[in-house]
């Protein structure tokens, strides 16, 4: 690996590690962990929208890379954070979570099966189907925000 191509990677994997290690609180480890996977999610998921969008210059191979990247994250085992008796605390979770756990699981499962979707578009590099799809995951992602995030943090 080029010295180039090792401080790219290596700035890359910072990007993504320090905004996760802000969110790890030993006092509150679930909502820690509810934290950090999902601004993994939006790391990810974001760029990938302002590539769609053209804000940022089209690379077929980055956003290959983010789509599996996505993919990856959302198969994460994110349930565990929700244990019962973590909804307090530094969270944006609402209750409702709690009381609708088996719709809170199927929106999640949604959410694999659309990040899932879009990794396999992405991978044709056509552009109308990776915005299609992308449209599809942002709705899944949206489904849970409406029904279990709160619009300000409870901190």
């Amino acid at each position: 690996m080029s010295p180039r191509r090792f401080l790219t990677a290596s700035a890359l994997s910072l990007a993504v590690v320090l905004p996760t290690a802000a969110h790890i609180d030993g006092d509150e480890p679930l909502q820690s962990l509810r934290q950090s996977y999902f601004a993994l999610v939006g790391m990810n998921f974001g760029p990938m929208a302002d590539m769609v969008k053209g804000k940022i210059e089209w690379d077929q191979a980055t956003f290959e890379g983010w789509a599996t990247d996505l993919a990856a994250i959302a198969g994460t085992n994110v349930e565990r954070g929700f244990a019962p008796g973590s909804s307090e605390g530094k969270t944006r979770a609402k209750p409702e979570i709690w009381e609708n756990m088996d719709d809170f699981k199927e929106k999640l499962a949604e959410l694999r099966e659309q990040t899932a979707l879009l990794a396999e578009a992405a991978g044709t590099g056509d552009r109308e189907a990776i915005g299609a799809q992308l449209g599809a995951t942002g709705k899944a992602c949206k489904s849970c925000h409406d029904d279990y995030k709160s619009k300000d943090y409870l901190y």
